[in-house]
């Protein structure tokens, strides 16, 4: 193959196959006129909270709004601390310190690269303060929700899940999201469920919850006019949500096709020395990211780039080295599963439509290196 052609990502190859009825349901809102909070709004909205079986889903401008808003509706403010992963994307963390409160960092399970609930349990063991848990189900594959939930209800802590990485995944054939008191989605379009542009979700089986956020995402209102607190604007674009609608139908289907691939690679990279992905048996791992680890990862991306392949690295500075967060006190060494896992990991092409041969291409070269 030449050079330049497997993408790591590539959303064009769906949007063709769907654009009939993306543009036909974009028109129908054109047509209508009603742009903010519309009628596809509620309507997505309705079909998102019955596919995370839960009872409410609230729209919003993005992933991170839906947590912060959601960290607020629990009543997480100034001073108080939220247990999160070490190793995650900075919008978790900054959902936290974006409302005053202190972002606890817990080191990660070294196979699942997500929380590990026996360090939370050491933590909790001499922490005050803390008020709720914020684990993150990342790359697709479910955290230990079971023994999170456990702890939680042992100490009185609210449970708000970042799931922006994991439309569509189980644990033990429950949905993520939800677990906790609510579920935070993205919707930015690389996602499993992705939109043309930003936008984010919370579901919740809580009616208090979902009350303030539908007042906090629209100016703190619930009646035009009628402020009942001081809110935002963040709300789900209503073509957004159309388009959204649409994909959603389709999103079982492409978490299976990247299942195959997932499958495929694990299959041929099996036993060549990287180490692979890691699915628990209590999960349905929908590989929002096929992440693998070398210790050669420059060599190894540089060679890759010469064969016509991209990659990318999911994260390669941890939260608690970057200068935006340097003030909590952490140090080099602080977490070391997660400072190991930040040097070694790489991510592999990976979305529904990736072919056959491009698969096979890759794994080819993995081996090959």
């Amino acid at each position: 193959m030449s050079k330049d052609t497997i993408s790591f990502v590539n959303i064009n190859r769906e949007h063709k196959i769907r654009e009939k009825e993306i543009k036909k349901a974009i028109n129908n809102v054109f047509q209508k006129g009603n742009f903010i909070l519309g009628e596809e709004v509620s309507l997505f909205e309705k079909d998102f909270a019955q596919y995370c079986q839960t009872k409410f889903a609230l729209g919003l401008a993005s992933g991170t709004d839906a947590l912060q808003y959601s960290l607020r509706a629990i009543g997480i403010g100034k001073g108080d601390k939220v247990i999160t992963a070490a190793n995650t994307f900075i919008a978790t963390v900054l959902a936290i310190t974006s409302l005053g409160a202190k972002p606890v960092l817990i080191d990660v399970d070294p196979t699942t690269y997500n929380l590990d609930p026996q360090k939370i349990r050491k933590y909790l063991l001499h922490a005050k303060k803390v008020k709720a848990i914020l684990p993150v189900h990342l790359y697709g594959h479910p955290a230990a929700m079971d023994s999170i939930i456990k702890i939680a209800r042992e100490y009185s802590l609210s449970v708000v899940e970042d799931a922006c990485q994991a439309h569509g995944a189980l644990y033990k054939n429950k949905r993520v999201g939800s677990f906790g008191d609510a579920g935070c989605f993205s919707f930015y379009p690389a996602k499993n469920l992705g939109a043309l542009g930003d936008g984010g979700m919370v579901v919740t089986g809580r009616k208090d919850i979902a009350h303030k956020i539908e007042m906090l995402r629209n100016y703190g209102q619930k009646q035009k006019y009628h402020h009942l607190m001081q809110g935002y604007n963040s709300r789900l674009d209503t073509i957004q949500a159309a388009v959204l609608k649409v994909k959603l139908n389709y999103l079982d289907q492409h978490n299976k096709m990247r299942r195959q691939i997932a499958h495929f690679y694990n299959k041929t990279l099996q036993g060549v020395g990287y180490i692979l992905p890691n699915e628990q048996k209590e999960a349905y791992h929908v590989y929002h990211l096929y992440v693998i680890r070398t210790t050669k990862r420059k060599k190894f991306q540089d060679y890759l780039t010469q064969k016509g392949i991209s990659t990318g690295i999911h994260y390669p500075i941890p939260i608690h080295l970057t200068k935006a967060y340097s003030s909590l006190g952490y140090k080099k060494g602080s977490f070391p599963i997660t400072e190991q896992i930040c040097k070694e990991i790489v991510s592999l092409p990976m979305f529904p439509y990736l072919k056959k041969e491009e698969m096979e291409y890759v794994s080819t070269c993995l081996r090959s290196f």
